[in-house]
């Protein structure tokens, strides 16, 4: 048995002789350093497709093969297929993916690259980059910038964005045999998934999914089930220019790369998550949903756990199935990575409870740092989503959210509309079972009460959380500030020196010095 990225396939496959003998020679040819004007060639094989790196291009051949997932056996098959790898994909990586061009053959039996003769093969050209700078080998160093965590958010986005809306229900009847499809092989491999366990997995994804099953539809309707990546894991990240750039998209079965945007995002997630990423994983979250500035995708957070433990489950099934295939002393330790994921997927189908915190305090007191640190150690998985009076008020102008705003946009009346926003989508959130922290400076006692009052209304553990620091740290810390939400300058903080802040009936913390320092004083308060 092999996989493919939803469930199990037979891998028996037919290659019919004549096109194999014909590929052949298009594999010699495109292996030859001569074709590439004398450039290295190295060739990489896989089941479905040979890709040839020369000099600054790849260039990638699906093999003439028949799978029950897939059937490149054709030539007109084949170029179909390059013409939907182009198409999936150029919203990801469009500088990545040039063309689809054919292999000819000329009246001397002369092969070429776009020539003049008849194509006797279809081929996807790239732009070639680092084969080791994707994101699954910059992960196995321990760590991920989060800064292109926050890039590659955007990137996956805006791709949503252009994604082809497809049938919610045909997707969700899908979803529901990927469950029984992943139970299947966990009862075939009880020598290593534990029944107990797998049974209880089995049962969860079921009640959730039977539980879910009118929020994705109402998804459908909203036009947020699409066709996205399908394979948004990141092995499938490459960093190009110093920028994170998804590719290999899932080409060969729409209903297979489809899904809901969130459904799509959550294998990344989850891979960050695995790898014990938590940092670079809550940025993706929280930037994704700051970029798309979809309301609705709160209220689906409610699917995230399910959406999380699905692609764990998968990612479990597919990697023990790949010891049939490997030597026998790596078999233990494909054993091992498989029973991680299902040990994860077993945890994230059982969700923590939520809490909602809330971060007050002067401007400079280093409210926002502290909500992205504090985040990824509220769960769920992968941490809170963090709801930021600067982004909001940026949102309500419809603007982005670092270009600069008027004085009049912070009025009391456009104040109040944003803290009331504020506590709707901290409602939101909550209320899909997942956790919050508002961050804005609260700086009056009914601005306090009314988010303390969203917690209690919703029977979930509030911390309410007031930076302190000394006004020339304030200072400071706004003057050096670039490239940020916030609009507050010296002014602005030497103006709040003056504000009353009345009963204080939230944690004070000592924000005066280093972000660390800040952030184990409030972690006491928050989660302790």
């Amino acid at each position: 048995m092999a996989m493919s990225s939803e469930g199990p396939v037979n891998v028996n496959q037919t290659t019919p002789d004549a096109s194999r003998d014909e590929q052949d020679l298009v594999f010699a040819y495109l292996g030859d350093p001569t074709t590439h004007g004398g450039a290295l060639v190295r060739r990489i094989d896989t089941h479905a497709a040979v890709v040839f790196l020369a000099g600054d291009r790849a260039f990638k051949v699906k093999r003439a093969v028949r799978f029950p997932f897939l059937d490149f056996s054709t030539l007109e098959k084949r170029k179909a297929a390059c013409e939907a790898e182009l198409a999936v994909n150029r919203p990801f990586a469009p500088d990545v993916y040039h063309r689809v061009v054919a292999i000819t053959r000329d009246s001397s039996s002369r092969l070429a690259i776009a020539g003049s003769g008849p194509p006797i093969e279809w081929l996807v050209e790239m732009v070639r980059f680092d084969e080791n700078g994707t994101l699954d080998h910059v992960a196995s160093k321990g760590r991920i910038d989060l800064g292109i965590a926050d890039t590659l958010a955007r990137t996956v986005a805006t791709a949503h964005a252009k994604a082809p809306v497809v049938d919610a229900s045909r997707w969700i009847d899908a979803l529901a045999s990927y469950v029984e499809q992943n139970d299947t092989a966990f009862r075939e491999d009880r020598d290593l998934f534990p029944s107990a366990e797998a049974d209880h997995l089995t049962r969860a994804c079921r009640a959730e999914l039977a539980r879910l099953r009118p929020l994705l539809m109402a998804r459908g309707h909203q036009g947020l089930i699409r066709q996205g990546h399908g394979d948004l894991h990141l092995g499938n990240i490459a960093i190009i220019d110093g920028l994170p750039v998804p590719f290999d998209a899932l080409e060969f079965d729409p209903l297979v790369a489809s899904g809901d945007v969130l459904y799509d995002l959550a294998f990344l997630l989850m891979d960050l998550v695995e790898r014990k990423l938590a940092a670079a994983a809550s940025v993706v979250l929280n930037r994704y949903l700051a970029q798309t500035r979809r309301i609705e995708d709160l209220d689906a957070l409610s699917a995230l756990p399910l959406f999380l433990a699905m692609r764990a489950a998968i990612r479990a099934k597919v990697t023990a199935i790949r010891r049939v295939h490997m030597p026998a002393e790596d078999r233990s330790s494909i054993a091992t990575s498989a029973l991680t994921y299902f040990r994860l997927a077993t945890a994230l189908i059982s969700p923590t409870s939520p809490m909602l915190v809330a971060i007050g305090g002067l401007s400079g007191t280093g409210k926002s740092a502290l909500a992205q640190a504090l985040a990824p150690d509220l769960g769920p998985a992968p941490g809170a989503v963090v709801l930021r009076s600067d982004v909001e008020r940026k949102a309500v102008h419809g603007v982005d959210e670092t270009e600069p705003l008027p004085p009049d946009a912070y009025s009391a009346e456009t104040t109040a509309r944003v803290y009331a926003a504020l506590a709707e989508k901290a409602g939101r959130v909550i209320a899909a079972g997942h956790s919050a922290i508002v961050d804005a400076v609260f700086a009056e006692q009914r601005e306090r009460a009314a988010i303390a009052a969203i917690a209690s209304t919703s029977r979930v553990r509030f911390r309410g959380l007031f930076l302190i620091a000394d006004l020339d740290t304030r200072l400071l810390r706004v003057r050096t500030r670039a490239g940020d939400a916030s609009d507050a300058d010296a002014a602005v903080a030497q103006r709040q020196e003056s504000y009353v802040l009345g009963d204080l009936n939230w944690a004070e913390v000592d924000a005066s010095g280093s972000r660390e320092d800040t952030l184990r004083n409030a972690k006491r308060a928050a989660i302790d």
